[in-house]
């Protein structure tokens, strides 16, 4: 079934993972509880700050268990309805790991903040990772560059915010860190 994205976001009726990997199309979007939202081109500072994260993460899990992903990388979190392409993504658990993504909740999630998802990553993505149980969820923010590092703790995140000035240690990779200063150089 071909369908026209856009068509399909104007019948304000909720959809499945498996409905819209049937459609053919170059859109990229996300499927959040059955609503579909529209993904923008990131922009040359965006996919700079990405590429330098996902250096610094794959250089620390050579050789190591755990594996890193850049998007586009599909990341299934609950049933068939919520279908989310993170910037970066770990995952441990290499059972969670197909062909189409990860079947599952990963162990680390870094969106960057881009003008036309800021609102959406810090309050649509961020319930969902919570409620997926994300054990390490970070927002990149580039205009003010700071990292805030929300880890899961009895059910709920608290929140950490480093600067460009600081080396940010990852709790779910033990004696990972992540140098700021080379992630907003410029």
């Amino acid at each position: 079934m071909i369908m026209d994205i856009k068509e399909a976001m104007s019948e304000y009726k909720l959809r499945t993972c498996n409905e819209i990997e049937s459609w053919d199309t170059d859109e990229r979007f996300e499927l959040i509880d059955g609503v579909i939202y529209l993904m923008s081109p990131p922009n040359r500072a965006h996919q700079k700050i990405c590429g330098e994260l996902y250096r610094q993460l794959a250089n620390f899990l050579f050789g190591k268990k755990c594996e890193v992903y850049i998007a586009p990388f599909a990341v299934y979190l609950s049933g068939n309805d919520t279908r989310v392409e993170p910037d970066i993504v770990v995952v441990c658990d290499k059972s969670k790991l197909t062909n189409k993504g990860c079947e599952g909740t990963p162990d680390l999630v870094i969106e960057v903040l881009s003008p036309s998802t800021s609102r959406y990553d810090k309050i649509n993505k961020y319930n969902k990772y919570l409620e997926a149980g994300v054990r390490e969820y970070r927002i990149v923010d580039i205009e003010y560059k700071i990292i805030s590092v929300y880890n899961l703790e009895n059910g709920k995140y608290t929140c950490d915010v480093y600067s460009d000035e600081n080396t940010i240690p990852v709790s779910v990779l033990d004696g990972c860190q992540i140098i700021a200063k080379d992630v907003f150089s410029e």
